[in-house]
């Protein structure tokens, strides 16, 4: 009866835990079709042959709103936008969650912060988030021209809510596209994001 208990426990602790991080540095990107806030549908295909950056969001989350509010998000937007880089800002708390945004919604919150990613895009069914297995906003994903991830984890090094923090903080997606773009490797490629867990819904 305890092995029974056990089991059940175990199985619905691995429901509801976030997926694990799927998409290690040298790993290749996975491939996805979502749409923008405009309704249009974007791949990742779109855009080979170029740095892209994917940025999970949700501005229901104070950590999200610390590097908005800071203006931190939209000067690396178009701080790198201007070097041709590609920066898709991905929502993927699923359409069962409270949180969830509408395209509508998600357009007008970031069009109120000034910001300029290339796309904003909706993942309503979250499969794009377990796909990447992203597990937080903000959650940083850095893609080289060939197609594989070089970066993945947290934005920068200070996990607070205070958008002061921002201004003073190492920032990775900075630093590992300043080092891939000059044509270095990227001294750290991994790290463990922090901010709100993503709202996958019942099943995670």
């Amino acid at each position: 009866m305890r092995i029974a208990v056990l089991s059940a426990t175990l199985t619905a602790a691995l429901l509801l835990a976030p997926p694990a991080s799927a998409q290690a540095p040298g790993a290749p990107a996975p491939a996805f079709t979502l749409t923008d806030t405009s309704g249009k549908t974007v791949q990742l295909s779109d855009y080979r042959g170029k740095y892209v950056v994917l940025e999970w969001t949700n501005p229901e989350c104070p950590f999200v709103r610390k590097h908005y509010d800071s203006g931190n998000m939209q000067d690396l937007q178009k701080q790198w936008g201007a070097r041709d880089v590609v920066w898709l800002s991905i929502n993927s708390t699923n359409t069962s969650s409270s949180e969830y945004k509408t395209p509508a919604q998600m357009a007008q919150w970031l069009g109120g912060k000034g910001a300029s990613p290339k796309a904003v895009l909706i993942d309503g069914t979250s499969a794009t988030g377990r796909a990447y297995g992203a597990r937080t906003t903000p959650q940083m994903f850095v893609i080289n021209p060939a197609g594989t991830v070089i970066y993945n984890g947290a934005i920068d090094d200070r996990r607070t809510t205070n958008p002061a923090d921002a201004k003073s903080a190492h920032n990775y997606v900075r630093a590992a596209l300043t080092e891939a773009m000059d044509g270095r490797p990227v001294t750290v490629a991994t790290t463990s994001p922090y901010g709100c867990s993503v709202k996958y819904g019942a099943l995670y």
